[in-house]
């Protein structure tokens, strides 16, 4: 078995010279972001921009639903990959982040392919309960992962993918001395889908959890 590997800030941003270039407007959403103090820690980190590229890529996905929107950067990253015809649902709450988001779509020259509703997910997900999706992304509120998730299943096409955010929580979800109602909500979810037989259940942390930022990926609709 190799060590863990400590990603140092040289060697990240060696891995972000040398693997895909962002675009424009993504930087510009990194930089806004950057202003926003305690806030931004809800932006995707730049190699998940890049994992969300890849997988939409190689996966040959056409249609995405994503909850949680915040600035629109992860939406972006996955709007990039889409083929011209692709769609992407993006949900979240809060009026304000999301015309900040918007400007940027448009910006970007994807909003085309982007469609955003302003109301609480759950609301939301209720409406869409027919439609169907190739990958679901959840990075929302994570008192209500798990009816995310739940919810998810249904919505996710045979062969799809669902991608969770923050499921490593930090590294607190091993500890027994840490059980705010975050962290163990998020334990609790990592339960309920072990025991839920996916096809595939693959946790990512490329051995460094801030890297990566707690990436979870399963395989959902082959049951």
């Amino acid at each position: 078995m190799g060590s863990d590997l400590n990603i140092t800030k040289q060697l990240q941003d060696y891995i972000l010279k040398h693997g895909l270039k962002l675009h424009p407007v993504q930087k510009e959403i990194i930089n806004y972001n950057l202003k926003l103090g305690n806030v931004k820690r809800m932006q995707i980190s730049i190699s998940q921009c890049q994992f969300l590229h890849l997988i939409i890529k190689v996966s040959k996905i056409r249609k995405v639903l994503e909850i949680g929107t915040f600035t629109g950067l992860s939406t972006l990253s996955m709007a990039l990959a889409l083929p011209d015809n692709g769609e992407i649902i993006t949900l979240d709450k809060d009026e304000k982040t999301n015309k900040i988001a918007v400007n940027f779509f448009k910006k970007s020259r994807q909003d085309h392919k982007i469609k955003t509703i302003i109301k609480p997910a759950l609301e939301t997900l209720v409406k869409i309960r027919n439609e169907k999706f190739d990958l679901i992304f959840i990075d929302a509120d994570k008192m209500n992962y798990k009816k995310y998730y739940q919810i998810s299943l249904d919505l996710v096409n045979n062969g799809g993918l669902i991608i969770i955010d923050n499921v490593l929580w930090h590294g607190e979800v091993v500890s027994k001395d840490i059980n705010n109602k975050y962290t163990k909500n998020i334990r609790e979810l990592n339960d309920f889908i072990s025991k839920d037989t996916p096809p595939l259940y693959l946790f990512l942390d490329n051995r460094s959890i801030k890297y990566l930022h707690d990436c979870t990926v399963f395989g959902a609709g082959f049951r």
